[in-house]
C-alpha cells in the first residue's frame, strides 16, 4: 500500500475472477482501489465465475470451490482439488484459437491459472494484478482487511469509513450500485459520490459476428491490441445521483406517474359525463319538437 494523499478518488469492489471490462474501467478511473477480502462469499455474485465466447455464445466458466460454510468470508474459502486448470485452459484455447491476439491471451492465462495458492481471495487477487500489469493499469490497490476501520460496519457505513481511512474526496461506484447509497450522507462527510457507467455503444469485433457484450476480460484481450484496450478502458461516463436518496427519487417518480394517471382518469370520466349529458339533452329536445314520432313508430 502506497501513501495516499488527500483529495483522491476511490473505488471499492469485491474480487471477481477475470471480470468484464467495466471492472477494469473502474479500477483504471480512480487513484485508489480497495478490494474486499473480509466479506461474505455469495454464490449469487460472479466472484469465482464468468463467461467467455464459445461457438458465438456465452459459455460460463468457474473456479470449483471446496464445500464449506456459507457464512465464511471470501478469504476463508478455498479452491477445490477437483478444479481442472488444464481443462479450462484448453476450452479457452480452442474457443479463441482464431482470435487475432490469441498468442497474447494464452500465456497470460497460464500465468494466472498456474498460481500455486488455493485460497480463493489470493488466487483472484493475483489474477487481477496480472491483468492490470498486462493492461498497464497502475492504480494503487489495497486489501480491505489491512485498513484501520471497524470491520463490523455494513454497506454504506463501511464504504464511508473506508473513504475516510483513505483520505478520499470522491467515491466512484459502478452504476449497478446507484440504489445503495445516499448522496447526502457522503456529502456530509465531504465526499463526492459518483457512478461509472460503461458506454452503451462500446463494441469491438468478435469473429465478424454479432457483438456479445459483458463477457470476461479475456474476450477483450483476445480480440484487441493493448492500445485498443486502452481506448476501451476510457469508454465510460461518470455521473452523479442528483442529490438525496435514490429511493426518495423513485418515490417522486411513482407519485408523478400516479398523478398523471389520476388526471387522465378524471379527464376521461368528465368527458364521458359531458358526452352523456349532451346526448340526453339532444334527445329530450328532439322529443319535445317531435313528440309523436315515437308513437307513430
Amino acid at each position: 500500500m502506497r501513501y495516499t494523499p488527500k483529495n483522491q478518488s476511490l473505488a471499492i469492489m469485491q474480487p471477481y475472477f477475470l471480470p468484464y471490462i467495466g471492472y477494469f474501467q473502474l479500477l483504471n478511473a480512480v487513484d485508489n482501489f480497495v478490494i474486499y477480502d473480509n466479506i461474505k462469499y455469495s454464490k449469487k455474485y460472479f466472484v469465482n465465475k464468468n463467461s467467455f465466447l464459445q461457438n458465438d455464445k456465452p459459455c460460463v466458466f468457474s473456479l470449483a470451490l471446496k464445500k464449506d460454510s456459507d457464512y465464511l468470508h471470501i478469504n476463508e474459502r478455498y479452491i477445490s482439488q477437483s478444479f481442472n486448470k488444464e481443462k479450462l485452459l484448453d476450452s479457452i484455447y480452442f474457443a479463441y484459437k482464431k482470435a487475432p491476439y490469441h498468442n497474447a491471451l494464452i500465456p497470460l492465462l497460464e500465468s494466472i491459472l498456474n498460481y500455486p495458492k488455493d485460497n480463493l481471495f489470493d488466487f483472484i487477487y493475483h489474477s487481477i494484478l496480472k491483468v492490470c500489469i498486462y493492461l498497464g493499469i497502475d492504480t494503487n490497490i489495497i486489501i480491505s482487511s489491512t485498513l484501520p476501520i471497524n470491520h463490523h460496519l455494513k454497506a454504506q457505513d463501511k464504504v464511508i469509513a473506508i473513504c475516510k481511512a483513505m483520505n478520499a474526496s470522491k467515491y466512484i461506484n459502478s452504476i449497478g450500485g446507484i440504489t445503495l447509497y445516499n448522496e447526502d450522507d457522503f456529502s456530509n462527510q465531504n465526499i463526492k459520490l459518483r457512478f461509472l457507467q460503461v458506454a452503451e455503444n462500446m463494441q469491438y469485433t468478435q469473429f465478424d459476428k454479432r457483438f456479445t457484450p459483458n463477457l470476461s476480460i479475456i474476450d477483450v484481450i483476445a480480440f484487441n491490441s493493448k492500445d485498443e484496450i486502452k481506448n476501451l478502458l476510457l469508454q465510460y461516463k461518470i455521473i452523479s445521483m442528483g442529490g438525496g436518496s435514490p429511493y426518495l427519487n423513485l418515490i417522486k417518480i411513482y407519485f408523478f406517474i400516479a398523478f398523471i394517471f389520476f388526471i387522465f382518469i378524471l379527464y376521461y370520466i368528465t368527458t364521458q359525463s359531458i358526452f352523456i349529458n349532451h346526448s340526453q339533452l339532444i334527445q329530450n329536445k328532439f322529443s319535445r319538437i317531435y313528440p309523436n314520432i315515437k308513437e307513430q313508430q
